[in-house]
């Protein structure tokens, strides 16, 4: 068990790297090892195809006989003019063993990929490093679910909770390591969203600053009742289920932005920027529906916590019912 958590997180870490690419696909990581030593690694290519595990497979290639697969989403169960099934190319390819994360909610594969291994004689073990995993392809999962893009909301925000002066200023609250980051989650998704009135103050370009990522820009979504030129916009924040090939949608700015989000419960992770800073008197998140402070509570819970230069990084994800 402790080797297949090695080698699932492995597979994770691989995923990572079609994280905002993959898209209308998941981005599945995938290993595949033969005496304790990796012969074949892959993941979703940009625009979901190949599959991890065809990749993976060709790397591999008659080393796959006998080894072990460690693929983080059930392979695929179905046909289709992109590609072949995966599950099929595993069984054709002779590996031994396969350990999956997660189930496929697919209702073209959802338990066929499985049964299928597993009817061709192989030994399947799946929930291995399942939370990873669900957190890795949260985009492809809230989709599947929800109908939506996943949404992370991202604040900068000072020591007393402000993003911005009493006037509107707000560049820069955080310093060049929080700035970093925050383009770094920029590449990780396939549209970004801002208000009407952050467009105004700023005219954000929403592109990818960081070496080696700068064609990694993602869609630029604006939240507004009036259309604006070379935006996709949106008049209401529950429009995001319109946006075609989005998954992952990271929220910007304002702070009115940001709590009408917040109020039609679309925020799935919050990605708190904290610098050291004291503004006073400076722009703070309006009303975001509650009637009393019991209804905050339970609503979010801890994911991430880190050091960023000068400023303080928390993550939080929505607790919601099953």
């Amino acid at each position: 068990m402790a080797d297949d958590t090695r080698w699932m997180a492995a597979a994770l870490s691989l995923a990572e790297r079609g994280r905002g690419r993959s898209t209308p696909n998941p981005n599945v990581g995938c290993v595949i090892v033969q005496g304790g030593r990796v012969v074949g690694r892959g993941w979703t290519q940009p625009g979901g195809r190949p599959h991890a595990e065809a990749m993976a497979l060709a790397q591999a290639g008659d080393a796959a006989r006998g080894a072990t697969c460690y693929v983080t989403l059930e392979p695929c169960a179905h046909v289709s003019q992109r590609g072949p099934a995966c599950a099929d190319l595993l069984v054709a390819a002779g590996v031994a063993r396969v350990v999956i994360a997660l189930r496929d909610p697919d209702p073209r594969t959802d338990g066929d990929g499985i049964a299928r291994l597993a009817a061709a004689g192989m030994a399947v073990a799946t929930g291995v490093s399942a939370a990873e995993a669900r957190r890795s392809m949260a985009g492809f999962l809230t989709r599947q679910r929800f109908g939506r893009p996943h949404v992370t909301l991202k604040l900068a925000l000072s020591l007393d909770g402000a993003a911005a002066m009493g006037d509107g200023r707000s560049q820069w609250i955080t310093g060049a390591e929080g700035r970093a980051h925050a383009h770094l989650e920029r590449a990780r998704h396939d549209a970004i969203l801002v208000g009407r009135g952050t467009l105004a103050a700023d005219q954000p370009r929403l592109d990818v600053r960081l070496a080696g990522l700068g064609q990694r820009a993602p869609m630029r979504v604006l939240l507004s009742a009036t259309p604006e030129p070379g935006w996709t916009t949106l008049a209401t924040p529950a429009a995001i289920a319109t946006l075609a090939g989005v998954d992952t949608l990271l929220v910007e700015g304002g702070m009115a932005t940001a709590a009408a989000f917040l109020a039609d419960d679309l925020v799935d992770r919050l990605l708190l920027y904290r610098a050291p800073i004291l503004i006073g008197g400076g722009r703070t998140l309006p009303g975001i529906g509650l009637g009393d402070l019991t209804q905050g509570h339970g609503r979010w819970i801890q994911c991430d916590a880190r050091q960023l230069g000068s400023d303080r990084l928390e993550g939080y994800e929505r607790m919601r019912k099953d």
